[in-house]
């Protein structure tokens, strides 16, 4: 895919920010970058790197398919990020809605690192 700004709104070129880590070549160091970077799976529709980045014990009944299918299905426009801390990142994740009206996505999302790898668990919506 060729994209020239990543769209998790770093100011980075996607090569150079979140595309590492959905060619798996690196993982994401804190919890705010794997937030990003899955801001950015959704954009580019990498329903893998979102299910392997969702916490093991949270994947029933989110299968690649459907992280694939959600995507897709979305048009997302913009990620601002609220707060970050060590394990939980607020966002505002900006999309246009079935009537095409810009709608906002706005969660407190929890993250947790196992053997050096961080996860998604899950987020509290506002």
């Amino acid at each position: 895919m060729n994209i020239s700004n990543c769209p998790c709104g770093s100011g980075l070129q996607y090569e150079n920010c979140c595309q590492p880590y959905h060619l798996k070549v690196a993982d994401a160091p804190t919890a705010e970058a794997l937030m990003r970077s899955r801001y950015s799976a959704f954009v580019v529709a990498d329903g893998d790197y979102l299910y392997e980045t969702t916490h093991p014990n949270k994947r029933k009944g989110n299968s690649k398919d459907a992280y694939l299918q959600s995507a897709k299905n979305t048009k997302w426009l913009k990620l601002e990020i609220i707060s970050a801390g060590y394990d939980i990142v607020e966002f505002k994740a900006f999309y246009l809605n079935k009537k095409f009206q810009t709608d906002v996505l706005h969660e407190k999302s929890n993250f947790k690192l196992i053997d050096e790898k961080w996860y998604y668990v899950d987020g509290q919506f506002y």
